[in-house]
């Protein structure tokens, strides 16, 4: 068996969407914007600002002031799901940031967005991906919905 060493340093890259679906803006309450704005007023500022094929001005920078990557997300919340598991009988699941993303799909489809509102907010070119992939609806949400339905 041989091994493979990385003899680079990570390159970092913007890459496009795999979709035109994908390039969107996407609405902030103003909730969301008001934490944005203190994420940027609050944020150190590095020696050199990091620039990656032209964008700068990253929301969050590592230890090395470079850019943020999923994986560092993927790393924070291992350790937070790790931290809580030690403490708490109930054990929690592995929590991803593409799970935060099922989760939200899911609580906006739940609470009656509309989804053709939600394919485009998600970036997917197709509404059986929205619906079927992201979407997930148990009994209990079943009961909620037509209990609605039925008391309006």
């Amino acid at each position: 068996m041989t091994r493979r060493w990385r003899l680079s340093p990570m390159e970092y890259v913007i890459q496009q969407p795999k979709t035109e679906s994908g390039i969107r803006y996407v609405p902030l309450t103003e909730e969301v914007a008001s934490c944005f704005r203190r994420i940027i007023a609050n944020r150190a500022h590095p020696k050199t600002e990091p620039m990656v094929d032209g964008y700068a001005g990253f929301l969050f920078l590592d230890k090395n002031d470079m850019p943020m990557v999923a994986l560092h997300w993927e790393k924070y919340l291992e350790h937070i799901v790790q931290k809580y598991n030690k403490i708490y009988r109930i054990q929690m699941p592995k929590v991803t940031p593409h799970v935060c993303r099922h989760t939200f799909c899911s609580n906006m489809a739940k609470s009656g967005m509309n989804p053709k509102t939600l394919q485009y907010i998600m970036g997917h070119a197709d509404i059986s991906v929205t619906l079927n992939t992201y979407t997930h609806v148990k009994f209990d949400d079943a009961k909620d919905e037509l209990l609605r339905v039925a008391n309006a």
